[in-house]
């Protein structure tokens, strides 16, 4: 894959057709794991979603789709001063989705165990918000505070989610039965898990510094054959005290065994170090994420 091919893939990311198809398949997938899995169990998923459940099962009146609309009004004015307006709408669209699959959705998915509504529910809606998470938006609700947090106080999104469900779980001990709650809570633990999953899943990237006698043909093999680029450091050996280049570079999971034969098929005797790096920003990975 050339350079202008990886450029164009990068600057699709930042496209309203793609932003809008993460939004649009994350809203699903949150209003499946709600309407279908949540709801027929009696559990809450947290977040606003889960307030809106409470308050449907609370006080009526309105369906958990409209509650939620409702519920999220005050918390998008938060989204358009503190994050950006391209955020707002984006979140918008998110929300009205959301709240419109939630009311559409005929199927339901009944259990005979409820762990197994817990552990479905909360991967489902985890995932969901995720992939939506992963567009310049989100679905409304506490996905907005999660970014403000995360914008401002470097905060993780998943670990945000996992307190602010909480605060529906306080008013779940008031109106349902103590046993669904706890269950509820084990569930926000699936849901967490599954955001950090997805939203850590394509971010993973390698660093890997590599020590040899031939750093010049390691060097031409990451540019040439990986398409990646890399720097090169001056080192000296601790114990011999000889100079040495250390060819340092970053690449994607699938890449670490391609560069790993490369470099031995020219040093058999290199000596390779390789490390976890996420969030890598700059040329041939991602661009910086601006709301």
């Amino acid at each position: 894959m050339n350079f202008q091919t990886n450029t164009t893939l990068r600057a699709m990311t930042f496209g309203v057709p793609w932003n809008l198809a993460l939004l649009t398949i994350g809203s699903f997938l949150i209003a499946f794991a709600v309407k279908a899995v949540a709801m027929p169990h009696g559990l809450l998923t947290g977040g606003m979603s889960g307030i809106a459940l409470l308050c449907y099962y609370a006080f009526g009146g309105l369906t958990t789709g409209q509650w939620y609309f409702l519920l999220n009004l005050p918390v998008f004015i938060l989204g358009w001063v503190f994050v950006s307006r391209r955020f707002f709408f984006y979140s918008l669209y998110g929300m009205v989705i959301s709240s419109v699959f939630i009311d559409v959705i005929p199927w339901t998915l009944n259990f005979e165990d409820i762990w197994l509504a817990v552990i479905i529910g909360g991967g489902l809606l985890g995932a969901g918000v995720g992939v939506a998470l992963r567009s310049l938006g989100s679905t409304g609700g506490a996905d907005i505070l999660a970014v403000i947090c995360k914008e401002k106080f470097n905060m993780s999104m998943g670990s945000f989610e996992l307190w602010f469900n909480m605060i529906g779980f306080l008013g779940g001990f008031i109106y349902l039965d103590m046993h669904v709650v706890f269950y509820s809570i084990a569930m926000t633990f699936v849901i967490a898990f599954g955001i950090e999953y997805v939203l850590g899943m394509f971010s993973e990237r390698k660093m890997v510094m590599v020590i040899t006698d031939h750093h010049e043909a390691v060097n031409a093999a990451i540019l040439n054959e990986l398409d990646r680029g890399s720097t090169l450091l001056d080192g000296h050996g601790g114990f011999t005290g000889e100079p040495k280049k250390v060819v340092l570079t970053m690449i994607s999971s699938i890449q670490l065994k391609e560069l790993e034969e490369l470099v031995y098929n020219i040093d058999p005797d290199a000596f390779l170090i390789m490390g976890s790096g996420f969030h890598v920003q700059g040329q041939g990975f991602s661009s910086r994420k601006v709301y």
